[in-house]
């Protein structure tokens, strides 16, 4: 019987001492009861012992930044268009006290408060601005939380809105809108291209009839220098030829025959060519000694004159 006695006291001894020994991990807190009551102990991390049967752990929570996933939500914008917008939560804990004795359920009061507040700013915008506006509403979300769960010892450091998703309707207009506006635009730049080919076209053409004219004018003034230079060397050909003549004159008695008889044989050719072209009359033959007489005269006169100028 005393062998009973003595095993059941040390049962019970030993579920006592095992249940006033509590280890509490590194970045957890735990708030002890005692008799139901808190009178503000809190086991910190490590070996914490408890007096059996008396106290014992009310609520265990780490006080390491947590994220909270908030499931998609359907929100209407300020231009009644429905869209599905999820986001998540990150915070932690900054007064384990408040966080268990100021609210129930905690991770469940935050979802609803940040639902609602997502659905609150999101009916304050046009469809348009809610993507546009993504950094902007996550700021007023983070300023809006941690006043709102301040009360109850928490601390949100981040809100991301993840996804803003338009109803299927909405999406199906979109993007016959974008397609036509890709249209639109494909439209436009081909004109555009189409404009300035024409104008680069027309600049060409107008640059090339200026440089064909300038090429013209250029050759134009160099062929006029070239006859100019041409009639120059015919000029002074000829003063050269005539004055080697007129030495050849006064030196040679009998050049005066000869040049009569060069100056009827060039009459003659002259006259037969002016004939073969139709721009004069083919000499009579009847007529050649006579106008042979005519040059001779012509030149023994102008000899003579010559002679006399001399003497």
């Amino acid at each position: 019987m005393y062998e009973s006695l003595f095993l059941i006291f040390l049962a019970v001894t030993g579920t006592s001492l095992a249940g006033s020994v509590k280890i509490i991990k590194q970045g957890d807190e735990a708030l002890v009861e005692t008799l139901g009551k808190y009178d503000g102990k809190k086991l910190q991390p490590g070996l914490n012992f408890m007096i059996p049967f008396l106290e014992q752990v009310a609520y265990q929570e780490t006080t390491r930044e947590q994220f909270l996933d908030i499931p998609p939500q359907t929100c209407m914008t300020r231009d009644n268009v429905s869209i599905s917008v999820d986001a998540v939560v990150y915070w932690r804990i900054l007064n384990i006290e408040k966080a268990y004795y100021k609210v129930k359920n905690l991770q469940s009061a935050m979802v609803t408060l940040v639902t609602t507040l997502i659905r609150s700013e999101m009916s304050k915008l046009k469809l348009e601005q809610t993507f546009m506006a993504r950094s902007d509403v996550n700021e007023l979300l983070l300023q809006q939380l941690d006043i709102a769960t301040e009360p109850w010892g928490i601390k949100v450091t981040r809100v991301e809105l993840r996804d803003i998703i338009p109803s299927l309707f909405v999406r199906e207009a979109m993007e016959l809108q974008m397609s036509s506006e890709r249209k639109k635009q494909a439209a436009i730049l081909t004109s555009e291209g189409q404009r300035e080919a024409a104008i680069n076209n027309a600049k060409g053409e107008a640059e090339a009839r200026i440089l064909q004219a300038k090429a013209r004018q250029q050759a134009a003034l160099l062929q006029a220098e070239a006859q100019q230079q041409q009639q120059v060397l015919n000029a002074k050909g000829t003063a050269e030829a005539v004055s080697t003549l007129a030495k050849t004159l006064e030196s040679d008695p009998y050049a005066t025959e000869a040049m009569q008889f060069l100056l009827a044989q060039t009459y003659l050719d002259i006259s037969l060519k002016m004939g073969g072209e139709g721009k004069g009359t083919i000499p009579d033959p009847r007529q050649i000694p006579a106008t042979l007489d005519g040059v001779r005269s012509l030149v023994s006169q102008q000899n003579n004159g010559k002679v006399k100028q001399l003497s």
